[in-house]
């Protein structure tokens, strides 16, 4: 969330004041990729997905089990459907165009939200009915399926294999499916679903783990190991079935889901094995509202508010500029978000 709200753009305007031009390698890693290939902005998305995941095991943790197996699961149920629902709702806000209330703009399945519900909605069932054996398995499944339905089913008048732009088979099916409710780009989003729950899954593997009762050196070793591991199969898996975010390539799946076990074991060390807390302050303050913020930033043009604050300012400070733009939206956002903290104001789906 913080590259999200603005750490991107600040972030560049600061490397800016010290490299003149940032190099193209540094700046390429604050951007998607066109079509195949991997760069670090374009983890934010999967990232999102796997920590979603993550969490799974704990707010489960009741229902899950052989005591959670004799409870009456009808309130989780509803809470699901709650949640699936607002997920939904939020992400055709976003990027949906449902604020328009033009049907002829409205899009149906198109925004990071909606991804998660999708993936949140599988995880949540396979580890309701499935132990972690057969989690695994169906994440296995999920991965292998994907890949043979894009591999070997034809796309009409193309054949079978097409991983082009606008030439594979999650295209046709959204294409077919959602009709002048798709979104216009290169993203993929019905049968993506089966990715988006395989990196749901991967996160929920993470989080079980630091549900077990290994011990703390333990678990960072498993989550080490799980990242690397992941690195490995998707790169392997690259070589036959590309690396491509926009349809969410098993080996993408993969690939990500490996850097972020390395993130998760990176950050689980330094601050629940080494307690290197305070640092993180800043972070904690923008996690804790991250839904509302992201929906906020989206709505919102605090870029736009920065410029009518500092705008003047910054047109005389030469090549500092663009970094007190970006700092003051960014602070902008950052300070709603402390006052949020500070009231103890949690905004939740």
């Amino acid at each position: 969330m913080f590259w999200i709200i603005g750490g991107n753009t600040l972030v560049l305007a600061f490397l800016a004041l010290f490299l003149d031009p940032v190099p193209d390698w540094l700046e390429h890693q604050f951007h998607h990729v066109k079509w195949e290939g991997f760069a670090a902005w374009d983890l934010i998305m999967p990232l999102f997905l796997f920590v979603s995941g993550v969490s799974l095991p704990f707010s489960l943790a009741k229902w899950t089990g052989a005591a959670g197996k004799q409870k009456d699961r009808k309130s989780l149920y509803l809470r699901l459907v709650r949640r699936i629902l607002l997920l939904w709702v939020l992400g055709m806000m976003v990027q949906g165009n449902l604020l328009k209330f033009d049907l002829s703009q409205l899009r149906l399945y198109s925004n990071t939200l909606q991804s998660i519900a999708s993936g949140y909605l599988v995880a949540t069932l396979l580890m309701l009915f499935l132990p972690v054996r057969g989690q695994l398995v169906a994440t296995a499944a999920l991965l292998l399926g994907y890949w043979g339905l894009l591999a070997l089913v034809p796309v009409p008048g193309h054949g079978p294999g097409m991983l082009e732009p606008t030439t594979n088979l999650a295209m046709y099916i959204d294409e077919t499916i959602l009709g002048s409710f798709r979104d216009g780009t290169t993203y993929t989003w019905i049968l993506s679903s089966m990715g988006f729950a395989a990196s749901v899954l991967l996160g929920v593997f993470g989080g079980q783990v630091l549900r077990s009762g290994q011990t703390q050196n333990r678990k960072t070793a498993i989550l080490f190991a799980s990242g690397f591991g992941c690195l490995a199969a998707g790169w392997l898996w690259s070589l036959g079935f590309p690396i491509i975010k926009h349809i969410w390539t098993s080996s993408m799946v993969l690939w990500a889901g490996g850097w972020s076990y390395l993130l998760l074991a990176v950050f689980y060390w330094l601050i629940d094995v080494k307690k290197y807390r305070k640092w993180a302050f800043p972070f904690i303050v923008i996690g804790m509202n991250a839904i509302a913020v992201y929906v906020a930033t989206s709505l919102i043009d605090f870029d736009h508010i920065s410029e009518g604050l500092v705008g003047h300012l910054a047109e005389r400070l030469g090549a500092a500029g663009p970094f007190v733009v970006a700092f003051t939206a960014f602070l902008l956002v950052w300070l709603i978000l402390l006052y949020l903290y500070r009231k103890g104001t949690f905004i939740r789906v």
